[in-house]
């Protein structure tokens, strides 16, 4: 669980797109140390409220925070050499790069950067692919390829947007394991996802956005008991 119940700080986050509000008055804490999920159906925000804490899109109102310090004035770039990993749904982002290319793309290297070594032990279709262009990977390797980038930048906190999407229950078990890996050494994840289970079975916190506003909060026991509420409530 959480030693650290600032690491990171969401404290009333609006985001706009154009005239409408994707996401308004959201409040989230992640610590370090914890793993942490977004929960809510189609068009709830979450994807949304992720990119607004990497920077990708402009919070309109309210404040995100990294240990105390204020983010807004923060790049997307700042906030990756601050410690901020960012895992994309878009599977493709490296398209034209090696296996071995897109994991040393970056120049960011915190403390906490797993070797190249141990991210081909955790991940070994990509060892035995590092060579090969990364559109040439399934979808699942291309996601293994995202999350194994963060990794090897050392980002102490992790944005994860449904990360089990599509893949095998092999892949799914591999992910769960190297998130959990993460949380063992002290890091932090933040992921949307809309497998449940999964969810119970390996975050500490849960929160529910439903039309981009907070909804509720739940920690782990309460949404194993609760589950089949709210799969129904998610339409699942």
């Amino acid at each position: 669980m959480a030693t650290d119940p600032h690491l990171l700080d969401v404290d009333s986050v609006s985001v706009a797109h154009g005239d409408a509000y994707a996401v308004r008055d959201v409040s989230l804490r992640v610590g370090a140390g914890e793993i942490v999920t977004l929960c809510g159906r189609n068009g709830a925000g979450k994807t949304t409220l992720l990119r607004a804490i990497m920077g990708l899109h402009p919070a309109a109102a309210g404040a995100i925070r990294l240990d105390g310090a204020d983010l807004r004035k923060q790049s997307a770039h700042q906030r990756a050499r601050l410690g901020i990993g960012w895992v994309p749904d878009d599977r493709g982002a490296y398209a034209t790069l090696t296996v071995a290319e897109a994991l040393t793309l970056s120049h960011v290297r915190g403390p906490a950067a797993w070797s190249l070594d141990r991210i081909y032990e955790a991940f070994p279709s990509l060892a035995a692919r590092r060579r090969t262009y990364a559109n040439r990977l399934s979808g699942g390797e291309q996601q293994m390829l995202a999350l194994a980038r963060v990794l090897h930048m050392g980002s102490r906190l992790v944005l994860a947007d449904e990360p089990t999407e599509g893949l095998s229950p092999l892949l799914v078990e591999t992910v769960g394991g190297v998130l959990n890996q993460i949380r063992d050494d002290g890091g932090s994840v933040l992921l949307v996802e809309q497998n449940l289970h999964f969810a119970g079975g390996i975050a500490d916190r849960h929160y529910l956005l439903s039309t981009g506003r907070n909804a509720a909060e739940y920690d782990r026991d309460e949404l194993v008991d609760r589950e089949q509420e709210l799969l129904a409530y998610l339409g699942m």
